[in-house]
């Protein structure tokens, strides 16, 4: 699950008139979110019936999800300025289609490698894709665009709660295929409305050059970051993991080095690392990467149990799951009401909801454990993450000025998925670790490697609810 939830970037500048075909409008760019909505869920419900069909190794389980998340957490530090760049409407055009031609790719194809060169590439354009979309909407809604977030956040809130669902159905019924060739009609209702209804406004950025060497000294890091640690278990942790996770210390260095330079150039940058100076903002970032990754990982690691350690099928674990999803569907509900009178302590609130229901969860945990002692502890889980998602971003960049805050949200979104592709890497290293053989483990094997993946989650909740005390106290939104 992902922080789709959040709310948009506080802006002062004057909005424009309301389109008359903005709710047409609307119902096009969240079908180009579910798209990411719906292909981000792949991980957790459909790895094992991807790896019983195509084969491949546990490293393989991981990739799935994480060459998805690493893809889009470095596209999304240059999507956003392409919609700047060349116009909010050709972008999404763009990155939907190739959205949907990675799609294409990925339900054809008959080897692990093509597949997972497939999700990297809807990762790449799903980061030029969904960027676009407040941008578009507020174009869109003008002066009424309080009424278009009111319906985003419980559309897509309810998407999240039916996506593990439906993609557990299809694998069932239908094959893992099936979960993307769904895209399709989504994709090309995105792509004919978008054409005729979306507007074309000229960009504010038209002429400027992108930054290409900073996007590549970015993806440079994180991969040198990642990498090693999906793959080190399943190679035996080879001298040369340990060289590349220390080679991208060196490597993100250079990028924000770099990044520095060209802002005292007054050149365009792909992060604005002023925004850094600020504890609040960087413990926000520490912040997003430990909450994300702690969701992304635990959430992998509950799919695996529930398919390859008590032989569930995939629409029997999507069911057993969606307690979770329900839980993170109303506990973002109550976030977005009480925000302005709890403010930061909303997010410790939430997070001792999690740590509640993690808790909850090792005590029930055994090989015997059936749908009802699982939904007590996914449900309580679920509703402190729904409750931090909708005022996580807006009380992280609470004390950044108003034009500090659209950068600075861009970089958080995508530090979420680079915290998402640890998290899966990390945790999903540290399950099969525990398992052994996931091809001759019994059950008590794999109980055992769950409880273990708990523990470090409940342990990463608690640095995350200590981080939460370095952050502003009030929301951006609410300080205003």
């Amino acid at each position: 699950m992902t922080a789709i939830l959040e709310s948009p970037p506080q802006t002062t500048s004057a909005a424009p008139q309301a389109h008359p075909r903005r709710w047409l409008g609307l119902f096009a760019i969240l079908s180009a979110d579910l798209l990411n909505l719906l292909d981000s869920t792949v991980g957790t419900i459909a790895a094992p019936a991807i790896r019983a069909d195509l084969g491949g190794t546990t490293a393989t389980l991981q990739w799935i999800a994480a060459g998805y998340t690493l893809a889009m957490a470095v596209g999304l530090l240059v999507g956003g300025r392409l919609g700047d760049m060349y116009g909010r409407r050709s972008m999404m055009a763009v990155g939907v289609s190739g959205f949907l031609a990675a799609s294409l790719l990925c339900a054809v194809s008959g080897s692990p490698e093509m597949l997972l060169g497939s999700r990297v590439l809807q990762g790449l354009f799903g980061a030029i894709m969904v960027p676009q979309s407040f941008g578009l909407i507020r174009e869109l809604f003008g002066a009424e665009v309080g009424k278009a977030f009111a319906l985003l956040g419980p559309v897509i809130g309810l998407a999240t709660v039916l996506g593990p669902v439906v993609a557990g159905l299809l694998t069932d019924l239908a094959g893992w295929r099936m979960i993307f060739l769904i895209n399709v009609p989504l994709g090309a209702f995105a792509l004919i409305v978008g054409k005729r209804v979306l507007p074309a406004s000229e960009p504010p950025a038209r002429g400027q050059r992108l930054d290409v060497k900073g996007a590549i000294l970015a993806a440079a890091g994180m991969f040198l970051l990642v990498y090693p640690l999906t793959q080190g278990h399943e190679l035996g942790w080879p001298v040369w993991t340990f060289a590349m996770l220390a080679a991208s210390v060196p490597a993100l260095a250079s990028f924000a080095w770099y990044q520095a330079n060209r802002a005292r150039g007054g050149a365009p940058v792909l992060v604005r690392l002023a925004v850094f100076a600020k504890r609040s903002y960087s413990s926000g970032v520490a912040f997003v990467i430990a909450f994300f990754g702690v969701i992304a990982g635990f959430s992998l690691a509950v799919g695996l149990f529930l398919q390859l350690g008590l032989g569930y099928s995939p629409l029997r674990a999507s069911l057993t799951m969606a307690p979770w999803a329900v839980g993170a569907f109303l506990g973002s509900a109550v976030g977005a009401t009480v925000l302005a009178n709890l403010g930061r302590r909303i997010l410790h609130i939430g997070l001792t909801l999690m740590a509640a229901g993690l808790v909850l969860l090792l005590a029930v945990m055994d090989s015997t454990v059936g749908f009802g002692g699982l939904v007590a502890p996914f449900a309580i889980y679920g509703f402190g993450m729904g409750m931090i998602f909708v005022p996580l971003f807006d009380i992280i960049v609470g004390d950044l000025a108003d034009d500090e805050i659209g950068s600075a949200s861009g970089v958080l979104t995508s530090v979420e998925q680079l915290g998402a592709s640890l998290g899966i890497a990390v945790l999903g290293t540290v399950f099969f670790g525990a398992v052994g053989s996931p091809l001759h483990a019994a059950v008590p094997e794999f109980v055992g490697a769950a409880k273990v993946v708990t523990v470090i989650a409940i342990g990463l909740t608690a640095v995350t609810f200590a981080l939460g005390f370095l952050l502003p106290k009030q929301a951006k939104q609410a300080v205003h």
